[in-house]
């Protein structure tokens, strides 16, 4: 069958599906009906094309539901089933009730919409795995579902283009958050933009946000509240000019258009947003990447890099807990993927550095730790700390190393913010890898530290008693002050 054919049929499937949405299918015919578009969606899938993010959680009941029977009728083969449901037929094997609307609330940040102009208007939360936590779908299987069970929100995301070869995609789960200045009037303002937008979209956006016109404004790159370059080539994207996540963006509103642009490299020191004079110390800002970016599918075409005849010619598949739930013996498996197999580009001589950080970020109770919501745990007002800032480095960055996909990452951000707090390991000469590690261990403790006021401790002497007395003793003295997870691990 021709791509168009195969096209063609899955369009009438949708059409047959919607048109009896009414009367309820059956679970096989949900099923296959799914399957098919997926498959077709997946093998025609171009840059801008749209994925949904949807819960796992009903997700994976509504892959209990369509399996169900798939199910042998033998109770003693039952052992495989992962139904959610507790009620079970004559003989005994489980039955998967149909699941409820869709519901993608526990996808949802608690807070305000970041950028009041992003397609969707929600916020998702900042730690969100795929396979864990959410799966993609295409645009074609999401309005399917949606027409059947409703519910929501929808949350739309792109495909963009991942690599230098043009079928290469990834779905932008993350696009870049970016915080615009300006000045002199001091207004600022968050907005969502895909790293692949151009620095004229950009430019476009922020005159629109803050009502200037386009002709007064020049843009710059503002890491690290210093002015780094001016964003003057319009066609160039985020990507290409190191634009990473979080980053500041300078919007100047110039007097005359026909004022002179200085670009020295001076800060400015009259809108408060730095409050000596820098000069333009490139401090390694990092080409941007997708936090834990989520890519089509389990079979990863953005870590592959499958072409559309390949995938025509694979499993579909869409990431689960469970490795045995899946369409049937041809249909969409649910197998998760492996990740920690991304390596990290050599910054000059920063092996000493990259093999450090390595080895902390497949320490399983720190990659597991990074994973979760830390943040909650950021002590942000110890003194001997710095103020959370390295450990949400350290955190993006084993974030970035266990997502999906296998492109190496360049440590850039992260090792500006080290050198920051730590002024020997800037540059890029070599350096001790065991001293690393030590400032490293010892910065990210008093980040976590989850003791928040340390009280004060009175050291008695051993003075003849037990040695097993006075080491408890000690212990518990130090517990008191210092309690984070590299005291639960390293100590």
């Amino acid at each position: 069958m021709t791509e168009v054919e195969t096209a063609s049929a899955a369009a009438t499937g949708i059409a047959m599906a919607t048109e009896k949405a009414a009367k309820e299918l059956s679970p096989e015919e949900e099923r296959v009906l799914i399957r098919d578009i997926a498959l077709t969606a997946e093998a025609n899938t171009k840059e801008g094309d749209s994925f949904f993010l949807i819960t796992q959680k009903w997700w994976q009941h509504w892959i209990d539901y369509v399996n169900q029977d798939q199910q042998p009728n033998n109770s003693n083969n039952n052992e495989g089933s992962s139904s959610l449901s507790g009620n079970s037929d004559s003989n005994g094997v489980g039955i998967s009730k149909r699941p409820s609307g869709i519901d993608n609330s526990d996808l949802i940040s608690d807070g305000p919409a970041e950028d009041a102009n992003s397609d969707d208007g929600v916020e998702i939360h900042d730690t969100l795995l795929e396979g864990r936590d959410y799966v993609l779908l295409p645009q074609q299987v999401w309005n399917l579902l949606y027409s059947w069970y409703g519910g929501g929100p929808a949350l739309s995301r792109k495909v963009i283009n991942s690599g230098l070869s043009q079928t290469e995609f990834a779905v932008e789960v993350y696009p870049l958050r970016l915080q615009l200045l300006v000045t002199p009037k001091g207004d600022r303002s968050t907005i969502r933009i895909s790293k692949k937008e151009t620095i004229g979209e950009l430019h476009r956006r922020a005159c629109e946000i803050f009502h200037l016109n386009l002709e007064q404004v020049c843009i710059w790159d503002y890491y690290g509240h210093r002015k780094h370059a001016l964003m003057n080539d319009m066609d160039k994207t985020l990507d290409d000019a190191n634009i990473q996540m979080d980053q500041d963006i300078l919007v100047e509103v110039l007097n005359n258009v026909n004022d002179t642009v200085v670009t020295d490299g001076t800060s400015i020191i009259d809108n408060g947003f730095a409050d000596k004079e820098a000069t333009s110390v490139l401090l390694e800002p990092s080409k941007s990447s997708l936090s834990i970016a989520g890519g089509l599918s389990a079979n990863k075409i953005a870590s592959k890099g499958y072409s559309a005849e390949q995938l025509q010619n694979q499993t579909l598949g869409y990431p689960s807990k469970e490795s045995d739930n899946n369409f049937g013996n041809s249909g969409v498996s649910t197998r998760g993927t492996f990740g920690g197999l991304t390596g990290l580009l050599n910054l000059g001589n920063t092996c000493f550095m990259n093999s450090a950080i390595q080895c902390l970020v497949h320490t399983p109770e720190f990659a597991r730790y990074f994973r979760e919501d830390y943040h909650q745990e950021i002590n942000w007002q110890n003194p001997l700390g710095m103020v959370g800032e390295l450990a949400l480095a350290f955190g993006e960055l084993l974030r970035k190393l266990w997502a999906p996909g296998r492109t190496p990452v360049a440590p850039r951000p992260f090792k500006a913010k080290l050198a920051r707090f730590a002024p020997q390991f800037s540059g890029y000469n070599q350096h001790d890898s065991q001293e690393l590690l030590a400032f490293l261990l010892d910065g990210l403790h008093e980040d976590l530290n989850r003791v928040k006021h340390k009280p004060y401790v009175n050291s008695r002497d051993a003075d003849g008693r037990p040695d097993e007395e006075v080491a408890d003793e000690y212990w518990a003295n130090h517990i008191a002050r210092n309690d984070s997870i590299i005291v639960d691990v390293c100590q």
